[in-house]
């Protein structure tokens, strides 16, 4: 199967871009925007609208594939890439881009996608939300070739025996941590509810009083509202480094934090991602090692998971290889092609560090619906709901994904049988 056309198109995420470092050190929330100067290269305020390309193949039997090109919420920080602005993009994108697709034989995922992954324009690879959305049409592509699920294209292609199964969800809520952990539990949410508790003086406290009187509430919340006493969701709480401003990266002072809020989660366990986050990524990695290395002394059950400054499939590998965290966000637009999205939950797998397919909230309806498809082919320990902070929407898309692909996948026999049979 060719690619007949490529067609690019300016489009809308599910959330914002955010200047992170901003709103750590001085911004005043408005509303929900933010009074103050943004402080990262590319902000020209706080809080911008998201934005993304739609990343347009036509196929030569008229069958459309597409992925979404979005960068996460934060960019620009952590070494991430800059923000990612369309109107900046689109120009590049069908100069340097669609040329190389059109004409182009589909004949599988892996190779393609490596391929356009490795791009250099002028000495440089291209922006990691250019990466992301090209590679998403690719698999999308390929899945239409084959009439497959995306789940059942990388199951082929990467030699997976595992068979596809469910992932946890993680859902997410934003500031309205309150409204919104209701949804979540009302839902059946397996890990909940992220929090976004982003800054030390208005969200987590001086002392992280702020956050443990929410754990607090969160678990008399659960107790009160599930419906079977087996509802027992994982809480996983997005610190964003304000436990170790808190506590001046202090590691035993911020294990004893951990270990009071464990008692108040518990009978349910803990994850806490982000707790320090430091200026660089090798004292980021020492940082989190020590702490687990402490939390493991002490008898303290709270998983570690690493987010900041565990970007590229490199960065991902080495904080592995480290044993630095429990657990690593896998935050696929900073991986750039979703290939490398794929190879980083197999090694984490093979290293036995839990791997969270996540994402972003200023993802897409598309980038999340490929993101699950990754997530259950590689037998992810952990998947975001997303787009958005609103709970219903980002859950309903990957929730009603996987049973989709599920359902498929176990219809498969029957559903060849039909094909062969039209095809006659």
């Amino acid at each position: 199967m060719k690619v007949l056309d490529v067609v690019c198109s300016a489009s809308k995420t599910g959330f914002f871009f955010d200047d992170q470092r901003a709103i750590k050190i001085k911004a005043v929330q408005d509303g929900f925007c933010y009074v103050g100067q943004p402080v990262t290269p590319g902000f020209s305020r706080i809080r911008h609208a998201g934005e993304a390309v739609s990343f347009t193949l036509v196929l030569e039997d008229g069958q459309l594939a597409w992925g979404d090109c979005v960068a996460v919420q934060y960019s620009g920080s952590a070494g991430r890439d800059p923000l990612f602005l369309a109107e900046k993009s689109l120009p590049l994108m069908e100069k340097e881009i669609a040329p190389r697709l059109r004409g182009r034989e589909i004949k599988d995922f892996r190779g393609l996608a490596e391929e356009m992954d490795k791009i250099t324009i002028n000495g440089k690879r291209l922006h990691t939300a250019i990466r992301y959305g090209v590679t998403q049409a690719i698999l999308d592509a390929v899945a239409k070739t084959r009439k497959l699920t995306m789940a059942e294209v990388i199951q082929e292609e990467y030699r997976i025996t595992s068979g596809l199964k469910r992932v946890p969800i993680l859902a997410q809520s934003g500031d309205d941590r309150y409204i919104n952990a209701d949804k979540m539990i009302i839902k059946g949410a397996d890990v909940l509810p992220h929090g976004l508790f982003n800054n030390m003086e208005k969200k987590l406290g001086h002392k992280g009083e702020i956050l443990k009187e929410y754990v607090a509430w969160l678990r008399e919340r659960i107790l009160r509202l599930r419906t079977q006493k087996s509802y027992n969701p994982v809480i996983h709480l997005d610190v964003y480094g304000t436990i170790g401003q808190a506590f001046n990266n202090e590691t035993e002072e911020i294990a004893v934090y951990l270990g009071e809020l464990r008692k108040l989660a518990s009978p349910f366990k803990l994850l806490i991602e982000g707790p320090v986050e430091m200026e660089n990524k090798a004292e980021q990695i020492r940082a989190l090692k020590d702490l687990r290395e402490t939390l493991k002394e002490k008898r303290i059950a709270v998983g570690i998971v690493a987010d900041e400054w565990c970007n590229s499939l490199e960065d991902i590998k080495l904080f592995a290889d480290k044993k630095a965290v429990d657990m690593i966000h896998i935050k696929t637009p900073d991986l750039g092609g979703v290939n490398n999205v794929v190879e980083a939950i197999l090694y984490c797998k093979r290293k036995g560090v839990a791997a969270y397919c996540g994402g972003t909230c200023n993802g897409t309806d598309k980038s999340a619906r490929v993101s699950t498809n990754i997530a259950m082919a590689c037998g992810a320990d952990l998947c975001m709901a997303k787009p958005g902070m609103g709970v219903d929407e980002g859950y309903m898309i990957v929730y009603n994904e996987m049973n989709r692909v599920l359902a498929l996948n176990k219809a498969r026999e029957r559903i060849n049988s039909l094909l062969a049979v039209s095809f006659l």
